[in-house]
């Protein structure tokens, strides 16, 4: 690495770090203004919201501002160097705009990964500490309202509740069924099922058990008895934000028992995946963009580029907006909506180099 490589690096990670704490830190202030009045009702103390919620929610934010932030860094440094001509003095001596974007590119890269690594395990255990303080000091408390919930819990067997009391841990009438192919070879019901924390294991009301053998039908009955089935009471929890606080294995894992139980809602967390996948690449591709357009001294100065870069910035976030709907409704696959923004800015970025003069 050469000497003018280690300026620009330091220049470009130094004003990405200052941008994020910045940028941060007075979104941070507002939002303590707008839950102010939650924290004094409940009485916390400023340790306990500072150690418990600012603190996991400062990377939070960091990670979710980041096309931003390193956009404006970006800009802010690159601008700076044409308006004191510095970047033509480089482009003079005989270095090409491909040289030039090289320590542009490390430092992006570096960033892309340490944004891999936080967004793929630290910041969701920050997040679970964060989201478990909104559900207890802002949110109002949850219920469990869906009716007529199928969950499959086998590989031929499927629960069945008309509705279930997430307080007390109890489902209202129950059935299980187990279904080979499309026949039903038999159906368990009952009038109620809870949860036994002590025991692990759920207690079923007394039951009527039907069995089918092709025309002939078996009916007995059953008194109240514990059973085990791959259903727990975390199935009706509260899913507020549930993507952001597991982890990249954890995630995995949720995902794979979503489609293994046939769920419709896999969406946001697939795109939860892929996002985490393509945000890295976002980052490299931003910062090339921010070099190409800012690479130029401006009559309007600094502050007319950073302008520029906050609105491409917004721009992109818009289409992260856009494209993760369109996926949450269907009309649009989640890997191909976390990658459509990265996709977009790419083409955007080939044509700016093309046609901009440098």
């Amino acid at each position: 690495m050469k000497l003018l490589d280690k300026y620009i690096l330091k220049k470009f990670l130094t004003s990405y770090l200052f941008t994020v704490i910045m940028l941060v830190s007075v979104i941070c202030v507002i939002d303590f203004t707008e839950k102010n009045d939650d924290f004094i009702k409940h009485n916390l103390g400023a340790w306990k919201i500072i150690s418990e919620y600012y603190v996991n929610l400062f990377p939070y934010f960091a990670n979710l501002l980041s096309p931003i932030t390193v956009f404006i860094a970006t800009v802010f440094v690159t601008a700076r160097l044409a308006a004191r001509t510095e970047i033509v003095a480089m482009l003079s001596s005989g270095m090409s705009f491909q040289r030039l974007l090289v320590p542009y590119i490390m430092g992006a890269t570096i960033i892309g990964v340490s944004i891999f690594g936080l967004i793929g395990w630290v910041i969701p255990n920050a997040n679970k500490t964060r989201v478990a303080f909104e559900r207890a000091y802002i949110k109002n408390p949850f219920r469990f309202q869906a009716r007529n919930i199928h969950i499959k819990v086998g590989p031929k067997s499927y629960a069945y509740m008309e509705s279930y009391d997430n307080v007390n841990n109890v489902g209202y009438r129950f059935a299980l069924e187990t279904i080979e192919g499309t026949q039903l070879k038999r159906r368990l019901t009952a009038n109620a099922i809870t949860w036994d924390s002590t025991k692990k294991a759920w207690r079923l009301t007394p039951q009527l058990v039907h069995t089918f053998d092709g025309e002939k039908e078996t009916l007995r009955a059953y008194p109240a008895r514990d059973t085990t089935l791959n259903l727990y009471p975390k199935d009706f929890a509260s899913t507020y934000r549930l993507s952001e606080t597991l982890t990249l294995p954890e995630l995995n894992r949720y995902i794979k028992q979503k489609l293994d139980r046939g769920s419709d809602d896999t969406e946001i967390y697939l795109i939860e995946k892929y996002e985490r996948y393509s945000y890295p690449f976002a980052i490299i591709i931003l910062t090339i963009i921010g070099v190409i357009l800012s690479s130029r001294k401006s009559r309007g100065g600094v502050g007319g580029q950073i302008a520029l870069g906050f609105t491409l910035a917004f721009v992109f976030i818009i289409f992260v907006i856009l494209s993760r709907n369109l996926a949450l409704v269907g009309d649009l696959s989640p890997m191909l909506a976390a990658w459509v923004p990265s996709l977009v800015f790419t083409m955007i970025g080939a044509v700016l180099y093309r046609f901009i003069p440098k």
